[in-house]
């Protein structure tokens, strides 16, 4: 096996695209509780040796984690329990997934699948897995009770509608109000009258 630090250090002027093509990591985020266990996959164009390795943030380094080769042999880097990492074979001869168990916050991190191309470790996309106690809730949603005013409105205009300038309600009291003008006017249109004949039976007498 070839010295995977020396690798993983050349590895870093690589191109990220060329490596996309010849492997696919998925999925980009894993958050799950302690003491839980997940998997990362790792898809390749061909079958070959795969390295997995851990960038912890905390530590602000990377971790060699286990080699595996094609024949499934694994070696572990130091101080790495076999009892918590193991790569499998998953789903096609070209496909390998790393399983890990016993889940702790310390095993927060981005890992990265890799393989070795012209003497050269090629990283894949990563995934990165957060380990806490216990899941965030998600945010309780509240419904904003709806405002009736709209409606009342809309009913009211409903019924001006409906009326209109012919219905009852309009025309009734109009018709009243003229008729009592009428009656009103009468009288005095009589007097009027009264007046006028007087005023002429004066002009003619004199």
């Amino acid at each position: 096996m070839a010295q995977p630090w020396l690798h993983l250090c050349i590895c870093l002027q690589i191109p990220g695209l060329y490596a996309t093509l010849l492997l696919t990591q998925n999925p980009e985020h894993i958050l799950t509780q302690t003491n839980n266990k997940t998997e990362i996959l790792c898809e390749l164009k061909q079958r070959t040796s795969v390295y997995w390795y851990r960038w912890s943030q905390e530590r602000q380094q990377f971790e060699f984690l286990v080699f595996s080769n094609t024949l499934g042999k694994a070696t572990y880097g130091t101080n790495v329990s076999q009892d918590k990492f193991s790569v499998r074979e998953a789903r096609s001869y070209s496909s390998y997934s790393l399983h890990i168990s016993h889940l702790q916050p310390s095993d927060s991190g981005t890992y990265y699948c890799s393989i070795s191309q012209s003497s050269q470790l090629l990283l894949g996309t990563g995934t990165q897995l957060t380990v806490v106690d216990a899941l965030p809730l998600p945010p309780k949603t509240t419904q904003t009770p709806q405002s009736k005013k709209p409606v009342l409105w809309i009913t009211k205009s409903k019924a001006a509608s409906r009326e209109g300038p012919c219905s009852p309600l309009v025309w009734v009291p109009l018709a009243a109000g003229v008729l009592l003008l009428l009656l009103g006017l009468i009288p005095t249109a009589h007097r009027l009258y009264r007046l006028r004949r007087r005023l002429w039976l004066r002009i003619h007498r004199q």
